[in-house]
């Protein structure tokens, strides 16, 4: 294993970050006194329990159902339970301090005061924007919950609220783009949870001109691991994020399995398991496979247990996936393998809703000319009812099973 990169500690852009960052890991959630809940969906239980859970400091567990609280002997602890992207559900447990110290990081790097408005448009159910929440309210910023708004109305209350912070993912950024809304009064975008597509950072300057867009590459199990600005170059996510130290298992610019070590790691998992997710000397993986440039900028191709092989040679679906949905005819897809007598696999791409033969067609001569004919979707299809999780991800296991009934 090769020592690869860690984010430091010190001055950078003026600001220092706290020297105590070690030292919170025994707090607790609280409810900052300046923090008020703007715009809320009156009457949403959920998010009614979650600020009375931060408010508290007590410990809970919040999933699909609800939030449900633990017993008074587990006070500083979170467990936040997925619905499974591509395996069975879990649940993900972790110390109300290994998100603390990040939120106390991004302030000093962010410049995050009481005076910002800090806004979420996914489900408090959602590991990201659970975070924006519980930071915002530490912080003191007032906070927006648009989770239940449609794009065009998030974008407007963007606007009209003049928020400052933003916490989405690609796809949530893809579309409030399409709205076509100016949001002046962003300072700051934080882009989590996918791959940035093709052109939307362009969208986004002419959208927000006064936003810096920091792209963040991380894990529901390991927080913050990577994150980017304005200089990094495409097709990276960025250097180590402050505390974290990034090893790589493989010689020196080659794709291996990332692993990290930092304060802001879980403490395991409460429910369930995943093959992926290993623990050595300290350090933990979740089977994602990346590598580092000699500046330490990572790069990401995919998770270890999606990767292909066809005619022997590596296919990350996450590429492909990447690419497919910078097209203005992909909302979400999925690219999955499927059984070929004469190659072992080929990849087969799901897009959501339907599709004319123009636009199946279309996609495949691009992917083709992208990819070259052995890696590019032999198929291209279109799912009417397309399977996602409360997180807003693909759901790769009823994609796949739902092939599986057609074939």
């Amino acid at each position: 294993m090769r020592f690869a990169s860690r984010g430091g500690f010190g001055e950078k852009g003026g600001a220092a970050y706290p020297e105590g960052l070690f030292l919170v890991s025994n707090a607790v959630f609280h409810w900052h006194p300046d923090c008020r809940l703007l715009r809320a969906a009156p009457g949403d239980p959920v998010l009614r329990d979650l600020c009375a859970a931060l408010t508290s400091g007590a410990g809970f567990t919040i999933g699909p159902e609800g939030v449900t609280p633990l017993p008074a002997a587990a006070r500083g602890i979170l467990q936040s339970r997925s619905s499974g992207t591509t395996g069975a559900a879990k649940a993900i447990r972790r110390t109300h301090g290994s998100w603390i110290a990040s939120f106390e990081v991004n302030a000093a790097a962010l410049g995050i005061t009481r005076r910002d408005t800090c806004a979420v448009l996914g489900a408090p159910q959602h590991s990201l924007a659970l975070y924006g929440i519980a930071e915002a309210a530490w912080l003191g910023a007032d906070l927006l919950c648009l989770g239940e708004q449609r794009p065009g109305a998030q974008a407007s209350t963007l606007h009209e609220t003049a928020a400052t912070l933003l916490y989405a993912t690609p796809t949530q950024l893809r579309l409030l783009c399409e709205a076509g809304q100016g949001m002046p009064s962003l300072r700051h975008i934080l882009c989590g949870g996918g791959r940035m597509p093709e052109g939307l950072r362009a969208r986004l300057a002419a959208l927000c001109p006064n936003a810096e867009l920091r792209e963040f590459y991380g894990a529901a199990e390991t927080s913050f691991i990577a994150w980017g600005d304005a200089a990094t170059p495409e097709g990276a996510v960025g250097r180590a994020y402050p505390g974290v130290e990034i090893r790589i298992d493989a010689p020196e610019g080659a794709f291996g399995e990332i692993w990290v070590r930092s304060p802001y790691l879980f403490d395991g998992y409460a429910e369930g398991s995943s093959a992926d997710t290993r623990w050595r000397d300290g350090f933990l993986t979740v089977g994602e496979m990346g590598r580092l440039d000699a500046e330490g900028l990572l790069s990401i191709a995919g998770r270890r247990s999606r990767m292909v092989t066809i005619a022997d040679q590596n296919v990350f679906p996450e590429d492909i996936e990447g690419w497919l949905i910078s097209d203005p005819a992909v909302r979400h897809c999925a690219v999955l393998p499927r059984p070929d007598p004469r190659r072992g696999v080929h990849l087969v791409a799901v897009i959501a809703g339907e599709l004319d033969a123009e636009t199946c067609g279309r996609l495949l001569a691009l992917g083709r000319h992208a990819f070259g004919p052995l890696a590019a979707p032999r198929r291209v299809i279109g799912m009417a009812e397309f399977p996602l999780t409360v997180s807003g991800k693909p759901d790769l296991r009823e994609i796949a099973r739902r092939l599986e009934a057609e074939a």
